[in-house]
């Protein structure tokens, strides 16, 4: 309580001096004025935290104090005091922006409770804050992890359509990022203020699809109890993000078409048409125009979802960006699970550059956070490396890369069968030289030239 200050502004002596003396041996820092005016002027000039204000005073009132107060600072908890304590003029404080109202003579427990719950909420508010600013940092779009030509397009056209009202349809493998994205387009929006409601599509039951959309009336259906807003009414004013949206079913195109062009809703078992703000982003991984030709999805729909459109590439195809992610996931999960500065073997980095990720950035995040967990010394070696990418030490010498040239191609080929041969002797350097036709000598330089590790060998 030591951090608050608290100011005390009354006409009368006698009650400042009870009240100052009361909350310092609380641990507040006080301040206290004689009249309206100067309790203004001690707001303007010091960092005031809650305000307790005599209602009828010869210079100002409570009231007009608490409207100059609020344009000074409208963080500023403000109570009335007064010993007129009509409805009328509590109701009229409150909404000046008065957080409460007390009747004098004060009774001190009950303005320990109001000071108590005033903390509690301002307390709230920094909290709300914090993680605003926290969510606002995690998913802005230049806090995306990128190094590659490909994903600085997807970031380019997001930025630019983030404060448009168009509908975007987002495309990629599952695991690119694509609920990800979507964040971030709405935390650099306008509408970063408002509510970001995902619906997974798949996830939802195909009977109760269209009441979590839309809501329902109380007794629409059997068991609807009570009315129940949908999540495109939660998101008004917000943005809705709808992710696998190839999974609609067809009978419910229609509706969400109507949504669309309306931008109004209608809750299941209800008449009346509620009119609503959303901005609407849509994501697969299927293939939309392969769905048209099926007659599983409505063209018009389509076009309607497809105003701006995203494609994120797989991570395979923008292998700069791995480099970067393994940073960043070891870093967050290091804090996360309390360790010390965790660090990752060569070995290991070379192993994941080499892997074609098919679950994508969602993969390499639940690799490296094993990884972590696992590791031991705070160095992540190839043990720490899940089983599915070990397995891609011997297929991955062959992954032939567009850019090798005829030198490093032979060298690669050169390493696989090395690296075979120590396989099938169980690591016995002699045999494995035998088996290729080398000198130990030469089978132990060429060992050592490409770093393959005992421990590699399986």
């Amino acid at each position: 309580m030591k951090d608050y200050s608290i100011l005390i502004i009354d006409d009368e002596e006698s009650q400042r001096n009870v009240l100052s003396g009361y909350l310092q041996k609380k641990g507040f820092k006080i301040f206290s004025a004689s009249s309206g005016s100067a309790g203004v002027e001690l707001a303007k000039n010091n960092m005031i935290d809650i305000v307790l204000s005599d209602y009828k005073m010869p210079d100002k009132t409570g009231l007009e104090v608490l409207e100059e107060v609020k344009r000074i600072n409208p963080e500023m908890s403000f109570v009335i005091l007064t010993a007129y304590g009509t409805v009328e003029n509590a109701v009229k404080a409150m909404r000046l922006g008065a957080y409460d109202y007390i009747s004098k003579p004060v009774d001190l427990d009950e303005l320990d409770l109001l000071i108590e719950r005033i903390i509690e909420t301002k307390n709230l508010r920094s909290e709300i804050k914090l993680l605003r600013t926290q969510l606002f940092d995690k998913f802005k779009i230049d806090s995306i992890i990128s190094n590659s030509p490909k994903m600085e397009e997807v970031l380019s056209v997001s930025s630019r359509a983030a404060d448009s009202k168009a509908t975007i349809l987002i495309t990629g493998e599952s695991g690119t990022g694509k609920e990800v994205l979507a964040r971030a387009i709405h935390f650099i929006s306008s509408r970063k203020n408002q509510p970001f409601i995902p619906v997974n599509i798949p996830a939802l039951p195909e009977t109760l699809l269209e009441s979590e959309l839309f809501g329902h009336e109380k007794g629409a259906f059997t068991g609807a109890e009570k009315l129940k807003k949908g999540r495109f009414e939660l998101a008004d004013k917000g943005t809705i993000f709808l992710d696998e949206i190839g999974d609609v079913p067809i009978n419910l195109q229609v509706t969400l078409l109507r949504v669309l062009q309306e931008q109004k809703i209608e809750r299941l078992g209800g008449t009346e048409n509620i009119n609503i703000d959303v901005r609407i982003i849509t994501a697969t991984h299927q293939n939309l125009e392969e769905k048209i030709k099926e007659g599983t999805f409505r063209e018009d729909l389509f076009y309607r979802l497809n105003i701006v459109s995203i494609n994120i590439p797989p991570l395979r195809e923008r292998r700069e960006d791995i480099l970067p992610l393994i940073e960043y996931f070891i870093t967050s999960y290091a804090k996360e699970n309390s360790r010390e500065k965790v660090e990752i073997s060569k070995e290991a980095v070379d192993l994941l550059l080499k892997y074609n990720y098919p679950g994508n950035v969602r993969e390499l995040e639940n690799i490296i956070e094993r990884a972590v967990v696992l590791c031991r010394d705070n160095i992540i070696t190839l043990n720490d490396i899940a089983d599915s990418v070990k397995g891609l030490k011997k297929e991955s010498m062959l992954a032939q890369s567009d850019t090798e040239t005829l030198i490093e191609q032979v060298e690669r080929l050169e390493k696989k069968l090395i690296f075979d041969a120590l396989s099938k002797s169980n690591g016995n350097q002699t045999l494995a030289a035998k088996m290729l036709g080398l000198t130990e000598r030469n089978i132990r330089y060429k060992i050592q030239k490409y770093g393959i590790k005992k421990k590699e060998i399986t």
